[in-house]
């Protein structure tokens, strides 16, 4: 999955950037941090195509049950009026009609049970493996960039009010001198 591999390549950076001694601070390209941000953009389309690609699935196999639950109901119709021409078995073909019409019914239930159910399985795997990612690398991740930039926004922010009061005191002995 070519998201991850571009967490690790982050993940890399990262750990091979030259570090500030003492601090725990490393130094990154933002420019080239950046660019692999951008690139897993354009990947996690791909993940919610897949998402599309269940959800039409799910559609389909929906639309199929139904019209194998129709064309069980007409043929239970067809069978059921054939048998009700004949006077003599009337009413053992209202008795086999209704049977028919119970198992198709049952089964069209089944079925519609059966394809739901196994629905639910692929969005549950899919939705927990997004979980997942989610938790392994973007969490991490972002956790990390964020507590990076805000250590190195700390030491800038130090070293411009040392610049400031290194300016300060060479302005009081210039005017002293």
């Amino acid at each position: 999955m070519k998201v991850l591999e571009l967490l690790d390549e982050i993940e890399d950076i990262i750990e091979t950037s030259s570090g500030f001694p003492l601090t725990g601070k490393v130094l990154v390209d933002a420019e080239e941090i950046l660019e692999i941000i951008r690139e897993i953009r354009i990947e996690l389309p791909d993940e919610i195509q897949q998402a599309q690609w269940i959800k039409d699935e799910r559609q389909r196999i929906l639309d199929e049950a139904k019209r194998e639950y129709e064309a069980v109901l007409k043929e239970a119709r067809v069978q059921a009026e054939s048998l009700i021409e004949n006077d003599d078995i009337t009413v053992k073909a209202k008795a086999r009609a209704e049977e028919i019409m119970s198992l198709a019914e049952r089964n069209v239930k089944n079925l519609k049970m059966s394809t739901f159910d196994y629905i639910d399985s692929i969005l549950y795997n899919f939705q927990d493996k997004m979980e997942q990612l989610y938790a392994t690398y973007f969490t991490d991740m972002f956790n990390d960039i964020q507590k990076t930039f805000d250590e190195i926004n700390a030491t800038l922010t130090d070293n411009r009010n040392e610049i400031k009061e290194m300016i300060y005191k060479t302005q009081v002995e210039n005017e002293e001198s």
